[in-house]
């Protein structure tokens, strides 16, 4: 296969695709599935890849290097390489994204561990014809007990390919139970959204600690000597001198919105929350937050919300605002407190956090998925107490970094608020990227610190 000489140089450097207007002719006639050569303009060899012609991505490279076969073996080494990645920087951690796709040089091809179980989605037809292979290497490096796949994805028709799901080897409960962070996580393989979790925001959920404690001084209590009977002990003290005796008195309020299996919630509960609100429009999702909370003992501080969070979020705000403009009626003015409130809610939060699914999938949605993104963090951090903090993510990598930051600019400035930027973070560890392939930037996650512009 030979490039066109008019093509961008992306393959130079280290870009993984090739494109069909890449092509300026195929040499032979290649099977769909096999493994071709590529050649620049002036006949140099620049890697080899499986070819589709029905797909738009027409090539993925595989190596940088002529010879090769994607056999067993291949895959052997392959898997063994994505296992020591992930053990480095991992530890002993035994759930995580095990295969990454073109990030761990295997495109099309995502492989998540679940301890003794594997969840296989795979998404070409380079990779689909490889699927034995694929499952016997598996097989051999991890040795689980069963192998599930979940390539029930759209991607497999443009690539000519049927969605299916099932075993494929051993045997997989539905429901597997997976530490995180000190966390015990119930994932429902079969149903759950994808391949069931994401574990591409586990150090993101873990950064929310520091957020989650500290507001006690808020509400004028105070750690104090007090006698007591076992003699003097340093407790929490209110305004009026009274010893608090809640066990959280310094957490946060938070609210999760796109909730999913509550994993947002779990870890604020375990830093130290005072009470969290769990919103997803999934009763699905919210029955497997629920379990998830119950399993780590978290139930009497979470409250289960099934709602869509636009109209949640923005029936909040109404709510506060009312509240607020009853709160500062001009002087001389008789307030009717007769008349009930319009709006409901009102409520606000210390602590707002926004990790709703893809706004963009493709390139004509950005500008949709723009005013989605001001939108839903625009009620976000109205709903955020002076002085807390809004922990907002986007997955969709359509919407470029500084889109994203632009969206939460321009909500901020209608809002009337000022956005003091603590933390910028990406996917973790077990979701490495290729440099120069922007196609694999793609989660974008920020906490701010939310001020009135009166008050900053």
């Amino acid at each position: 296969m030979v490039l066109s000489k008019a093509r961008k140089k992306r393959i130079e450097r280290s870009h993984p695709w090739v494109y069909k207007t890449e092509i300026d002719h195929v040499i032979g006639e290649p099977v769909p599935g096999d493994l071709v050569d590529v050649y620049t303009e002036k006949g140099k060899y620049a890697a080899t890849g499986y070819y589709n012609p029905a797909s738009q991505i027409t090539v993925r490279v595989i190596a940088y290097e002529p010879n090769v076969t994607m056999d067993k073996d291949y895959f052997v080494r392959h898997f063994e390489d994505c296992l020591n990645h992930r053990e480095r920087f991992l530890g002993e951690v035994t759930a995580y994204r095990l295969v990454y796709g073109e990030a761990d040089f295997l495109p099309g091809l995502i492989v998540d561990r679940f301890d003794q179980c594997l969840v296989v989605q795979i998404l070409t037809l380079g990779m689909d014809a490889r699927r034995d292979a694929i499952v016997e290497a598996l097989v051999e490096v991890l040795k689980p007990e069963g192998i599930y796949e979940r390539s029930d994805v759209p991607i497999r028709e443009r690539e000519g390919l049927e969605q299916r799901t099932g075993v494929l080897y051993g045997s997989c409960p539905r429901h597997v139970q997976v530490q995180e962070n000190g966390l015990t996580i119930e994932v429902d393989i079969v149903e759950g959204q994808k391949t069931g979790y994401f574990f591409d925001q586990r150090e993101n959920r873990a950064s929310i600690a520091p957020l989650m404690t500290g507001w006690g001084k808020r509400s004028g209590i105070r750690l104090q000597d007090v006698e007591t009977e076992a003699g003097i002990s340093r407790l929490p003290v209110n305004a009026n001198g009274k010893v608090v005796t809640f066990t959280w008195w310094d957490g946060a309020t938070v609210l999760e919105c796109f909730a999913h299996t509550g994993s947002f919630t779990l870890h604020a509960c375990k830093y130290g929350a005072k009470k969290v609100t769990c919103l997803d429009i999934s009763d699905h999702a919210i029955q497997s937050a629920k379990r998830n909370v119950e399993l780590n003992g978290f139930t009497d501080r979470v409250e289960f919300v099934v709602a869509d969070a636009f109209a949640y979020l923005r029936a909040q705000v109404r709510g506060h605002q009312e509240r607020t403009e009853r709160s500062h009626v001009k002087e001389g003015k008789k307030l009717d407190t007769s008349k009930p409130l319009t709006a409901g809610g009102g409520r606000t939060w210390d602590v707002v956090i926004l990790d709703p699914p893809a706004f963009a999938k493709t390139r004509g949605a950005v500008a949709g998925a723009t005013r989605g993104y001001k939108d839903i963090n625009l009620q976000g951090m109205k709903l955020v107490n002076e002085g807390g903090y809004l922990v907002t993510a986007s997955c969709s990598y359509h919407m470029r970094p500084e889109l994203f930051m632009n969206a939460i600019l321009d909500a901020a400035h209608d809002a009337g608020k000022v956005l003091r930027l603590i933390e910028w973070r990406t996917a973790g560890y077990d979701h490495p990227q290729i440099a120069g392939v922007d196609e694999g930037h793609y989660l974008k996650f920020a906490v701010f610190e939310v001020r009135s512009k009166g008050n900053s």
